[in-house]
């Protein structure tokens, strides 16, 4: 269950300059770091005196960041609000070579940003600046203009849905039927609100708790119980695979004609699990634009995982550390 260096080298090289389009819910991610001296005396919270502050691409634009360090290009579709935030989005885009084209401004939601207070290296709050409601009708039909505007040359589809609004059914039935038509692979990461509403994909990839609230099963993290799970996404979504993430137990993928591979999982330590599950489906979306088999996709981003959950922070996996991964 390994995959050699120099096929991974082979793979990742056939997927450079590959046109990767991700669709759904953009998030800035704002980390306030500083020092703890003394308590407040308005109330016993501790006073963050703040001496550094970092702005990050998060949801589904650090999916873009995960297929830009591997070598593909990518393109994202989402919603951002016009609003300071929104600027540093674009600004963001700008330093990381992400293609704007797909950016849907919204004057009635807010640009959606995660602020997390860091104190002598202590995650004391997180602040969430969002309106999780579905988009507006006006922008379900920006964003569907926006896919159709960017299909041509796109060599695969992923859709990252945070629950944040952007994929509405609409949006999913759209987005998965224009593909179908031009025979462009499509990867789905979902949340709970629309799981079962993506139909006849690709790859269909929930983490083990997803996969058990959506078919409201009492799922123990054990082979036998997942293989169920998984076999019964298979025949409901129709999908010609299904990934699961186990956390500590690695992933289990289901083909319809090749059964199921558990994977177990490569960390040697977890530093911070944040945006472990978008560095899979990235990575599992260039691989297979590179030629991997579903197999050696599942397997490299089994490996990409492992390196960004042993790094504090949510960070992109760079192709460097993913090969340095294999040694």
């Amino acid at each position: 269950m390994s995959i050699e260096r120099k096929r991974i080298e082979h793979i990742l090289n056939h997927a450079r300059d590959k046109h990767i389009l991700v669709v759904g819910d953009i998030m800035i991610d704002q980390y306030l770091s500083g020092i703890v001296q003394r308590i407040s005396p308005e109330a016993p919270v501790p006073i963050v005196e703040i001496d550094q502050e970092t702005m990050r691409l998060g949801g589904a634009a650090n999916v873009a960041l995960n297929v830009l360090s591997l070598g593909a290009r990518a393109t994202l579709v989402g919603i951002i609000g016009r609003d300071r935030m929104g600027e540093t989005c674009r600004a963001l885009f700008d330093a990381h070579g992400i293609n704007p084209q797909g950016l849907v401004e919204s004057a009635n939601r807010p640009t959606t940003v995660k602020t997390r207070v860091i104190g002598d290296n202590q995650h004391l709050i997180r602040v969430d600046k969002e309106v999780a409601a579905p988009a507006e009708d006006i922008e379900t039909d920006a964003i569907n203009q926006a896919v159709d505007r960017l299909l041509d040359g796109v060599d695969a589809v992923i859709l990252e849905d945070y629950n944040k609004g952007v994929m509405t059914p609409r949006v999913i039935e759209h987005t998965i039927t224009q593909c179908r038509q031009r025979r462009i692979p499509v990867m789905v990461d979902p949340k709970f609100n629309h799981f079962m509403a993506y139909r006849e994909v690709d790859v269909f990839k929930p983490n083990i708790m997803e996969t058990a609230r959506a078919l409201a099963m009492e799922l123990k993290n054990e082979d036998t119980a997942v293989e169920q799970a998984g076999q019964h996404l298979l025949r409901e979504l129709n999908a010609e695979s299904v990934l699961i993430t186990r956390g500590p137990r690695g992933l289990s993928l289901f083909e319809r004609d090749a059964g199921v591979m558990h994977i177990p999982t490569r960390v040697r330590q977890v530093a911070d699990v944040s945006g472990a599950g978008d560095t899979v489906i990235a990575t599992l979306t260039v691989a297979l634009t590179g030629g991997a088999s579903k197999q050696e996709a599942a397997i490299m981003a089994n490996y990409a995982a492992a390196c960004v959950v042993e790094q504090i922070g949510i960070v992109p996996v760079t192709l460097e550390r993913l090969l340095e991964s294999l040694a």
